[in-house]
């Protein structure tokens, strides 16, 4: 008959069924910690990157994309809407002053420059006609004042007649008052004239002022589409290289649309970008360091563009040496602002031992064994990394990848 198992003998079968799979964990962490305290594993010298700590100066370094361009670029537009009608250089071309890049059509502008030099002569001989006009008019009003002048005279003199004959009785006191009356109205008849004759001078002087200004308006419009008629054979103001050139021969382009970008190679700027989480930290003049393949140059920040695009902020570098001769247009740099500098600290050049945390184990080399270290690091620079705690200057450490000795407290490397 059946009976019930009692708890008691449930947890012993239940023990005597872990402990064989206690006992063989416990031999395979045993064996883990017999193999990695006592196999030594040996490296070669050409396996590592070892390097000397030293003392000298590290600074805080922000990355960054950079392109080089030139400091100064032309831009030339279409001096009128026409079409392009041949291309003789490409992008890359370098020029010099002077030398023909393209060709515009000039038919409809040479037509409407001739149009133009037609209504500038009809223009010019209707001037000369009011001019003449107004000429006359001067005259004749001026003969009609020595007119007035000499009928006044005759008047007067007719007034004294008049009184002396009064004083004999040879004449009435109406008569005398009559021709006085006569005097007095060629005397304002005059003035008027007079006037008018001055009015007609000033206003003739404003005439043809205006009339001079209106025709050298039309000459500068003239003598304008002459030289966009000449701007039409495109060449090159100054020597430089052609960064963009429009090649659609036989598309219409209007007044003012770029042609042609030339770049100055007598000197150059980087165009930098880097990720908006630094730009907090960008300002006006940090110093940059610049590396261009084998080349390194230093550089300060001289403008920093206002607007975030693509969660990337742009900025430009100028160059302590801006014609450098390895500097080409579009070529593409690596950046380095510097942020902070601390001087006189010890320090180890970067490698890919390095990791982000602040504390951390390195292989320092002594001799020919290489002892697990843990140091503490500080600031660190592109090229450079501070030791703040665990070295001294003279100690040499492994920089490189050590991913298959960092079970080892210590391994021996093979002279």
């Amino acid at each position: 008959m059946d009976r019930e198992i009692s708890k008691s003998e449930q947890s012993r079968s239940k023990i005597k069924t872990f402990i064989p799979v206690l006992l063989i964990l416990g031999l395979i962490a045993v064996a883990y910690y017999f193999l990695r305290t006592n196999f030594k594993k040996t490296g070669k010298p050409s396996d590592f990157y070892i390097v000397e700590v030293e003392q000298g100066n590290i600074s805080s370094t922000i990355s960054a994309a950079g392109l080089v361009v030139a400091t100064s670029e032309r831009v030339i537009n279409s001096p009128v809407s026409t079409e392009i009608q041949d291309v003789l250089m490409s992008t890359g071309a370098q020029v010099r002053s002077g030398d023909l890049i393209l060709k515009l059509d000039q038919e409809f502008t040479g037509l409407e420059y001739e149009r133009l030099e037609d209504e500038l002569s009809l223009r010019s001989n209707s001037i000369e006609k009011l001019k003449l006009q107004f000429d006359k008019d001067l005259r004749d009003l001026d003969y009609q004042d020595q007119i007035k002048a000499l009928q006044l005279s005759e008047l007067k003199a007719q007034l004294s007649d008049q009184e002396r004959l009064l004083n004999i009785g040879g004449a009435t006191a109406e008569e005398v008052e009559a021709a006085n009356l006569q005097v007095r109205i060629a005397e304002i008849e005059k003035k008027v004239l007079e006037n008018e004759l001055q009015f007609k001078r000033q206003v003739n002087t404003t005439d043809k002022e205006n009339l001079q200004l209106e025709y050298d308006i039309q000459q500068k419009r003239l003598k304008q589409l002459g030289r966009k008629l000449k701007e039409t054979q495109v060449k090159a103001p100054s020597a430089g290289v052609i960064t963009w050139i429009n090649e659609d021969i036989g598309k219409t382009v209007v007044e003012g649309e770029p042609l042609v970008r030339i770049a100055n190679l007598d000197s150059y700027e980087i165009e930098a970008t880097t990720s908006d989480r630094n730009s907090k930290e960008l300002q006006l003049g940090l110093p940059v360091d610049i590396r261009i393949n084998q080349e390194r140059m230093r550089g300060y920040i001289t403008r920093i563009l206002p607007e975030i695009v693509s969660n990337t902020v742009k900025f430009y570098v100028g160059l302590e040496e801006d014609n450098h001769q390895a500097l080409r247009p579009s070529l593409r740099t690596e950046l380095y602002v510097i942020t902070s500098e601390k001087e006189n600290v010890l320090r180890a050049k970067r490698g890919n031992a390095l990791k982000g945390t602040d504390s951390q184990f390195v292989y320092k080399v002594t001799g020919s064994t290489a002892k697990k270290t843990r140091i503490r690091k500080g600031m660190v620079s592109s090229d450079y990394f501070e030791i703040v705690e665990g070295l001294n200057a003279g100690d040499r450490i492994i920089i490189s990848e050590t991913e298959e000795f960092d079970h080892m407290d210590e391994f021996e490397i093979a002279k």
